[in-house]
């Protein structure tokens, strides 16, 4: 950029005169800017990079924005503390915490169902052209103004003004930050004054909403200009003030505390007390308190250096001290101040709250607590901010009266500039002001879709720049689980269990996801009456997680668990009418089984979800033929590491899931390098979450292995589409050959008409490996040597048995107590390998 080039329009550095050339052509401008969806996922990321680098106060960029603060006579301390402020606001977590408490999600943009029994739909969407007209006292807020502007998908124009070009440089560092470009096209800065009317003319009628700093006569002028309907985001002018009891006046930690944030900003953020109010109306203590106080402000600006005043600020502050001055003669006032006027302490026995001059000048007045609404009354529309010093019980009551009055913020002294992640600005929040509520009314032929954007299309988020991290190498991705509230356990069925760390926003917004696919699976939450059959304890987070999903949904809920007694679960699900069962495929066929008399004779369920295991077509076709069961669907595709990853829509063949795009970016790698599978092969399953908390998930290869599925789905949504083909663990070695435990399933029902559980052991003889294929006795076939079956149906283990000779092959049946289980989860154990050594 040259000196000649002070204005950053999408991406690139102009001149005036190309300025003024773009000025003419802003509608279009934001016409294509608007075209694009709101990616608040892009903009956290492009944040969190940015917040790092600002962190590190030897990074370039920080030091070039430190350079950019001096030259607007900002000093040395307060731009450190600036940058600080900003790298905090801009970090994931902050910006997180500020889109789930301001527009209630991560993705405010999705036009979803907010009740999901409903087919009414609601979407936070950008107002459009959103001006913000920077503040010249305060170097972040413009271009943290942008940044809520992005996150609410705006086209975002600032106007800044002075010497230096910190708010450039911090956008243009940001969207350098952004690979897809949707940044930089949503950002623009000119640097010009107020005086320039026809530029500014320009903005404002072009704007959809303005956010402006400033005081009355400014934002009366820009009312002035914007168009009839356009939003004006006024946050300015405030009057703050320190609110003292005689608990807390005389104490050295309130009064420092006080003091500071005079000093800070120059007195100058909105927030910055301007009176010291005393809970009083002796003047004799308000001119005490006001020559203890004068000490320690000063004590407090000789570790500064103060920026000079210019010639206006500082004939005001003159103005201002000597009509203070000259009351003393009327015993109204008294005056302490700085030999070199860097700080002011008036004191005055009126209570009326006025403004002060700014820069270390403050004003020390009496006003009784009961009479605070009466006082406070004319300025109830200007006030924002009361730092209350006062002991526990007072703090309580007076602060309910302040805010009664017409405050909007109470904080303690020497906290009066703080805030927190989420925070309202003067009263609201900010992104909700930067953003229009909008809803869709259908009918039912939307009764499945949560989601009308799953109708249009994913964005799809390119994955990390990171190794892939296995399986077997989960705790790779726990480098820091510091954030973490909820700790749930894999059921140990693909390996040893393991804790997966969550925050309470990550379980909630998994359990939203888990409930709309149900709901695409075909669960009718009005009508239909569910019983939770999924094994609970032991940290397992299958029946919470249903429990938790239904209750999104708000569908009637029999929370029953998985039990041993399955007659009596069968009889449970009779008495209660339940006509819908949410379990795992091998313990609701145990409970049609020990109950099938009566449930054959009840025939009330109609649907099936299930989770944690395939479940066999043979084991569906019986339950539809024997019990009049209608709908058998997967739950949700999902893990207890990774959270739901994929649902089944009506439409959707075995096996066939839709991808969580919301939740996640999937890719399917090849079974050996780490490139994408060739089109249509199986490959690894290698899932990114986009807003894990609780712990990162990047590029985390699930150990599954599926195939990517071309072609809409009859369904009408345009979410990527994906086949199950087993998983890695079903994969095992066995006399030098491998076996898949999914092709002997597929014998056994297909050939044997099995329809009962099936597990491999794997042992090993002094004489070499043997196989054992164990098959529930439940409805196995007795008739047949199943082993030769076995032996003609799959090739592969004939090569291992016959042709070489290395393993002994034998199928015995078994009672459903027999076969081993995961504890805590009850999921079959597929493969269970006991030899000494590892060759599966």
């Amino acid at each position: 950029m040259t000196s000649a080039q002070e204005h950053y329009w999408q991406g690139v550095w102009i001149d005036d005169a190309e300025a003024e050339r773009r000025l003419g052509r802003l509608d279009d401008f934001a016409r294509d800017a608007l075209a694009e969806p709101a990616a608040p996922l892009i903009v956290l990321a492009a944040c969190d990079r940015l917040a790092a680098t600002l962190a590190d106060p030897a990074a370039p960029l920080t030091e070039r924005l430190s350079d950019v603060m001096r030259q607007d006579s900002v000093q040395d301390d307060e731009a450190a503390r600036t940058l600080r402020e900003v790298a905090a606001a801009l970090g994931r977590e902050a910006l997180e915490t500020k889109l789930m408490r301001e527009l209630g999600s991560i993705d405010p943009g999705r036009l979803a169902r907010f009740d999901l029994r409903r087919e009414k739909y609601e979407a936070w969407l950008p107002l459009g052209l959103l001006m913000h007209v920077a503040p010249g006292n305060a170097p972040a807020a413009g271009a943290l103004s942008v940044v809520e502007g992005l996150l609410a998908g705006n086209l975002n124009i600032v106007k800044t003004s002075g010497t230096g070009r910190f708010t450039h440089g911090l956008l243009a560092a940001l969207a350098e930050l952004d690979p897809t470009g949707w940044i930089a096209k949503h950002v623009v800065v000119l640097s010009f004054p107020s005086s320039r009317t026809a530029w500014l003319g320009k903005l404002c009628a072009a704007a959809d909403g303005v956010a402006a700093w400033g005081g009355e006569e400014a934002i009366a002028a820009l009312t002035a200009l914007v168009r009839p309907g356009c939003r004006l985001v006024d946050w300015g002018p405030k009057l703050s003030f320190a609110y003292l009891t005689s608990d807390t006046w005389s104490s050295s930690e309130a009064l420092h505390g006080v003091a500071a944030d005079i000093c800070r900003l120059d007195q100058q953020a909105c927030s910055s007390p301007q009176v010291v109010y005393l809970d009083t109306d002796d003047e004799h203590e308000v001119f005490a308190f006001a020559e203890r106080f004068a000490e320690v402000l000063a004590e407090c600006v000789a570790k500064l250096r103060p920026a000079e005043t210019d010639l206006l600020e500082s004939a005001e502050i003159t103005n201002t001290v000597v009509v203070a001055r000259l009351e003393e003669h009327l015993g109204l006032t008294r005056v302490h101040a700085a030999d070199d006027g860097s700080w002011h302490v008036l004191a005055d026995v009126r209570s009326a709250l006025r403004a002060s001059p700014l820069h270390r000048t403050v004003w020390v007045k009496p006003l009784p607590r009961e009479g605070l609404g009466a006082v406070l009354r004319p300025m109830r529309r200007y006030l924002q901010t009361v730092g209350i010093g006062a002991d526990r019980p007072d703090t309580a009551v007076l602060a309910g009266a302040v805010l009664a009055a017409g405050a909007q913020r109470v904080t303690v002294p020497g906290g009066m500039l703080s805030s927190y992640d989420g925070e309202p600005h003067d009263g609201v929040y900010a992104l909700q002001r930067y953003s229009r509520r909008v809803d869709a009314q259908l009918d039912d032929r939307f009764a499945t879709d949560a989601c009308l954007d799953d109708l249009v299309g994913a964005r799809q988020l390119s994955p990390p720049q990171v190794a892939v991290t296995p399986k077997t190498e989960f705790e790779r991705l726990q480098d820091n689980v510091n954030s973490a509230e909820v700790f749930f356990r894999s059921g140990g069925s693909s390996g040893a269990p393991k804790l997966s760390a969550f925050t309470w926003d990550d379980y909630h917004e998994h359990m939203r996801f888990g409930a709309e696919g149900v709901l695409a699976a075909g669960f009718d939450p009005r009508r239909d009456r569910a019983m939770n059959l999924f094994f609970g304890g032991q940290l397992y987070g299958g029946f919470l997680s249903f429990y938790s999903v239904l209750e999104e949904l708000r569908a009637v809920q029999f929370p029953m668990a998985a039990q041993d007694d399955h007659a009596m679960v069968a009889r449970a699900i009779v008495e209660h009418g339940v006509d819908t069962l949410f379990g795992m495929p091998n313990y609701l066929l145990r409970v049609f089984t020990e109950g099938a008399e009566e449930l054959r004779r009840h025939r009330g369920v109609r649907k099936i979800f299930y989770g944690g295991e395939h479940f066999p077509e043979r084991q569906q076709a019986w339950l539809r033929r024997e019990f009049g069961v209608e709908v058998i669907r997967s739950a949700a595709y999902g893990s207890v590491d990774a959270g739901p990853l994929g649902y089944q829509c009506g439409h959707s063949p075995a096996r066939v899931h839709h991808l969580f795009s919301g939740l996640h970016t999937l890719e399917i790698l090849d079974m050996e390098e780490d490139r994408p599978a060739s089109a249509g092969e199986a490959g690894r399953l290698v899932f990114t979450a986009h807003t894990r908390r609780g712990q990162r998930l990047d590029r985390y290869e699930i150990g599954d292995l599926g195939r990517w599925i071309d072609g809409e789905c009859p369904c009408g949504r345009r979410i990527p589409r994906f086949e199950l083909l087993g998983r890695f663990g079903d994969i095992f070695r066995s006399g030098s050959h491998f076996l898949n435990y999914r092709r002997f399933t597929a014998v056994a029902e297909e050939a044997l008409g099995h329809r009962g559980a099936l597990q491999i052991v794997l042992d090993e003889e002094a004489d070499g490996e043997r196989l054992t294929v164990r098959l529930e006795a439940v409805g196995a076939t007795t008739d047949v040597d199943a082993a030769q079956v076995f032996l003609k149906e799959y090739p592969q283990l004939a090569d291992a048995v016959l042709r070489d000779g290395l393993v002994k092959l034998s199928v015995e049946r078994a009672e459903p107590d027999a076969f081993e289980r995961t504890t805590a989860s009850g999921k079959l154990l597929a493969v269970l390998d006991r030899r000494e050594r590892n060759l599966s």
